[in-house]
Order: C-alpha cells, then structure tokens, then sequence
C-alpha cells in the first residue's frame, strides 16, 4: 500500500497532494481507510468504529468534517471549491438536519427563489436528506443542467419549499471594484487554487486605492495554501497559522508572501458563515495586528481535513488535526471575534465610513440627516463668508457607503451658503457620506482649517 504525505483541509480547505491506493473496482477501498484512520485521524477511535462493514458507516461514527465520497461525490467537492457546478448556487456545511447553506451564490437559482444563508436544505424532491454527507446531498441536489428539483428548507423552524431549475453555475472566485473615496475592495468567495491570483490582479488594477476591504464573509473555506497565501497580501502579517496533529508538537506555518501588497488601511469583514481558512486568515491577521476585524464572530470551525485520493476515484476527507492563531489561540466552536462589532449586512457601510475618516484626520462631524427622501437637496452653512467663486467642483463629494461616488451639482445662495443637489436620486434604504474638503477660501484668502461631513440615511 502506498503512502504519500496527507492533504490538509479545513471545512474546504485543502493542501493537496494524492493517495493512489489500489483496491478491486466493484469495493469500497474500507480496509485502506481503517488504516488511515489509525494512522493519521485526529484523536484515538475506538476498535468498534474500525469493524463497521461499510466505508460509510465507519467514517459516520467520525467528526461532522470526515467523509467517505464516491468518485461522483469527490469531483462535486472539488468543483465547488473551483466554482465549477452545475447546480441551485448554494454553498453547503453537515447539519444534524441535512445541510446547512453557507452562502447563496449572487444571481443563481437559489438566490432568486429566495433561499437564505442559514437556511437548512432537510428534503429534495421530498426526500429527507437528514444525516446525508455534504458530499451525499450534493449528489442529490445536483443533477443535470435544466432540470428541476424541489428543495424543503427549514428557517425559524418552519418549513419552506421551492422548485428550482438547476444551472450551470459561474463564480467569479475573486471580485473587485473601487469603492468611493478610493477604497479598494475585494471580495473573496473560496480559497480555490487560483485565489492569491486573482488578488494580485485586483491590486494591479487598483493602483490609486488609499485602503483596502477585504471581505470574507459567507466563505465557507478552500485549501490550506491558498489561506497561506492571501494571509501573505497583508505586510504585518509573517505566520499563518498553528497546527496540532495527533501526539505531535504544535507547527506554526509561516505566509506565503505575495508580489502586491495591501497598502495603507486594511479591514477585514467576516460573518458567522466565515469558515475554516476565512478563520485561519482572521485570526492571523488580527493576532499579528495587520488588519482591523469588522462584522460579526466567525462559525468556529478549528480542524483540518486531509484528501486521502483512492484509484477509482474516491477519495476520504479525514480529519488529521486541529488549528489555532499563531500564538495558539483556540479556534474551534469560538470562531474569531471581530474588532469592531456591526449589525448583519452592514460590515461593508461601517467599514467603509471608517476608512473614508481614517483618510481624513481632523475633519468634523456637521451631525446626521436621517430619512431623507430620495431626491434630498443640501444645504451647506459655513461659519465665515467664502470666495465660492475658487472654489473647486472636487471639494464637495458624495459617497454612498459600501459604493461609489454619487455626482452632484452645488449651487451658491449667498457668501455662506450653497445647495449641494445629487445629479441622479439617492438610492432608499442606503446610507451616504456628504464631505466638504478644506480646499476653499474666505473673503480674506484664508484656507478652510478643517473639513467637515456629514452622515445621511435616505428612507
């Protein structure tokens, strides 16, 4: 029997290297994985587990992470971590219930049914699916391109149902965009093979961002390598994180140091479906003081996972060892808790306004306009008589929070006074940062001291 080195994982997250085990094609390979199990899993297992019959019933006695997945089931795992799946758009966790979704893939057919992060899938087509494997309810929900399926969540505790068709499913594994006031933003949803890539590109393509948000939020996990890696885009940051295999010393494994570099403010947002490498990557950076945590304390998820590949295709997903912050802070059911506190779904805004401000040391808050209707003009009062006429179009900008700069178009009243209008309507229910820069003048040629903000909700 031929050995090779383990494959770490954490809920997704892999470190890949193969285990080409030879077994007659009509069995499952069960005496290999008794073996395996011996040799590498995570904590001692009883001699009663080790004599189940089946590869399944062995491996179910397990932690929730460990699974035996038929060739079929491996290559749906490995899709979705590539974002390669033909499917609803739903990122999926074990739950005593069935399955639990993580995140649901924007503009996929679960999003547009409505199914939530939280929810949890307990039947398809009618079937219950409770006590299946990920891999097992992925093999059912999944299917051919086109055709439907019914899926039975339950959200505070009350059934619901969909018919869904399902679809060839295209996720951009990295995404990025400039924010208002030159902020860069990138969103990572798996720490797939080619992720540390991709945020590479976005850094070259956003060379005038002044901060950066880097949102993990909703992701689930992916391979080891890849946490090593995005953990290297952060220039404080020199360790990953630690690992503890069975009746071994405590490793602590350094970043993998990347070509680009995050520059000036860093945040980080995270949410209780931040999983696994998302949590490897948070406690990293927060313990190593390389970036401030926004958002909510993450799902808690402080194993890891090695691929253990058989030569017809299956593969078993073992748990081999526990991680933790560099310093060996715990990880597992704590998850990691951010520095700043926010409401869910407003990580991205808070985060926002905090580097708009970080930006802009001395300005002061001119107080909150709340509810404002979507076509709200503004009226700017300055405490001495301005030379409006030298003043420039730039000095006055609208930001929306968690987007862009809004155009707007002032109008002078008086020495003291102007109108500030947006050039198309505000958006209802999104929150803005009005700032005026300290780049006019008084009457007497005197530069404005300090600028000023103000915070506007629109109803």
């Amino acid at each position: 029997m031929k050995r090779s080195l383990p494959i770490w994982l954490g809920l997704l997250s892999i470190f890949f290297i193969l285990f080409p085990y030879a077994s007659p094609a009509s069995a499952e390979p069960v005496q290999e994985i008794r073996e395996l199990i011996r040799d590498y899993y995570v904590d001692e297992v009883p001699a009663s587990v080790l004599e189940k019959r089946t590869a399944k019933e062995i491996v179910q006695q397990l932690d929730l992470y460990s699974e035996y997945m038929s060739a079929k089931e491996y290559k749906a795992f490995i899709d979705e971590i590539e974002s390669r799946f033909v499917g609803i758009g739903v990122v999926l966790e074990s739950d005593s219930k069935g399955v639990r979704v993580v995140s649901v893939i924007s503009g996929g057919p679960a999003e547009r049914a409505g199914i939530r992060p939280g929810d949890i899938i307990t039947h398809v087509n009618g079937r219950s699916i409770a006590g299946k494997s990920v891999g097992d309810a992925v093999s059912i929900i999944s299917g051919a391109e086109k055709t439907k399926v019914g899926i039975t969540v339950e959200r505070e505790a009350k059934p619901l149902t969909f018919e869904l068709f399902r679809e060839a499913i295209d996720l951009p594994n990295v995404e990025y965009e400039m924010l208002g006031g030159d902020i860069g933003y990138v969103r990572l949803n798996s720490f797939a093979t080619e992720s540390a890539k991709g945020i590479n590109r976005a850094i070259r393509a956003l060379p005038d961002a002044k901060g950066w948000i880097l949102d993990l939020r909703d992701n689930g996990g992916g391979y080891i390598s890849s946490a090593q890696e995005v953990t290297g885009f952060f220039p404080k940051a020199g360790q990953a994180f630690q690992v503890r295999e069975r009746n071994t010393e405590p490793e602590i494994l350094e970043v993998i140091r990347q070509p680009r570099q995050f520059t000036g403010t860093v945040h980080l947002l995270v949410n209780p479906f931040s999983a696994s490498a998302s949590e490897m990557v948070a406690a990293a950076v927060k313990e190593q003081q390389a970036a401030t945590l926004y958002g909510q304390t993450s799902y808690g998820k402080g194993t890891m996972q090695s691929l253990f590949e058989f030569q017809d295709g299956s593969a078993l997903k073992l748990t081999t060892a526990r991680f933790f912050s560099p310093n060996g802070r715990e990880i597992d059911h704590v998850g990691v808790k951010p520095h700043i506190m926010t409401a869910s779904g407003a990580e991205l805004e808070t985060s926002h306004r905090d580097q708009l401000l970080s930006n802009r040391k001395g300005y002061q808050s001119h107080g909150q306009l709340k509810q404002v209707p979507t076509n709200k003009t503004f009226t700017v009062e300055m405490t001495k008589s301005m030379n409006w006429k030298a003043f420039p179009a730039e000095g006055i900008q609208l930001i929306e929070l968690g987007g862009k700069e809004k155009p707007v178009a002032y109008q002078v009243i008086n020495d003291k006074t102007l109108t500030v209008k947006p050039k198309v309507p505000l958006e209802s229910g999104k929150s803005y940062l009005l700032i005026i820069h300290p780049v006019g003048k008084d009457l007497q040629n005197r530069q404005m001291k300090k600028g000023i903000y103000v915070d506007v909700t629109v109803k």
